[in-house]
C-alpha cells in the first residue's frame, strides 16, 4: 500500500511526481517525474522522461512539465509556481527552470553524475528557494532498480 502524506505537503506532490517516474520506468525510460504546481496547489504541468519514446534528448521530465505549465497558463513565465522533480535537474533542465522563473524547486534525489550542482550551482539564481531530499530514498530505489534491470 502506498503511503499517504498530508494534503499539499512537499511529500504529497513528490509522491505524485514519483507516480510519473513509475510511468517512465514502465515505458523503459529513466524513471524521473516532474510537476509544476501553482501557489493555490493546483497541478498545471506534468512530465516524465520520454527521450526514448520521442527520440528527443530534450524530452526530460522537467522540460515537458514546464512546457505543459506554460501552455496551461498561456504564459512563458511560471511565477508563483513550484517545480517538483524526482531527480536533481541536469544543466539543461536547470537552465530552463531558471528561464521559466518558478519560485521554488523541490527535488528528491541528488544526481552525483549529471546534476546541475556538479557543474555549477549558479545556473539557478542564488535567491531561488531550493529544497532537496524530499522522498529521496524512494526516488533512489526506483532509479537503482531501473539501472540494475538495464545491466542484466
Amino acid at each position: 500500500m502506498k503511503p499517504s502524506y498530508p494534503l499539499f505537503s512537499h511529500e504529497y506532490f513528490m509522491g505524485k511526481a514519483l507516480d510519473l517516474a513509475q510511468q517512465a520506468f514502465e515505458e523503459g525510460e529513466v524513471p524521473v517525474g516532474a510537476l509544476v504546481v501553482t501557489e493555490n496547489n493546483k497541478i498545471i504541468g506534468k512530465g516524465y522522461n520520454q527521450t526514448e519514446k520521442l527520440n528527443d534528448v530534450t524530452a526530460h521530465a522537467e522540460m515537458l512539465a514546464i512546457t505543459a505549465a506554460a501552455n496551461a497558463l498561456d504564459a512563458k513565465y511560471l511565477r508563483d509556481c513550484r517545480l517538483y522533480v524526482t531527480l536533481e535537474p541536469c544543466s539543461m533542465c536547470a537552465g530552463a527552470i531558471a528561464w521559466s522563473q518558478v519560485d521554488e524547486i523541490i527535488f528528491a534525489a541528488s544526481d552525483l553524475k549529471r546534476g546541475y550542482t556538479q557543474f555549477s550551482d549558479r545556473i539557478i539564481h542564488a535567491k531561488k528557494n531550493i529544497v532537496s531530499g524530499i522522498l529521496s530514498s524512494e526516488s533512489e530505489a526506483l532509479l537503482k532498480v531501473f539501472f540494475q534491470k538495464l545491466r542484466t
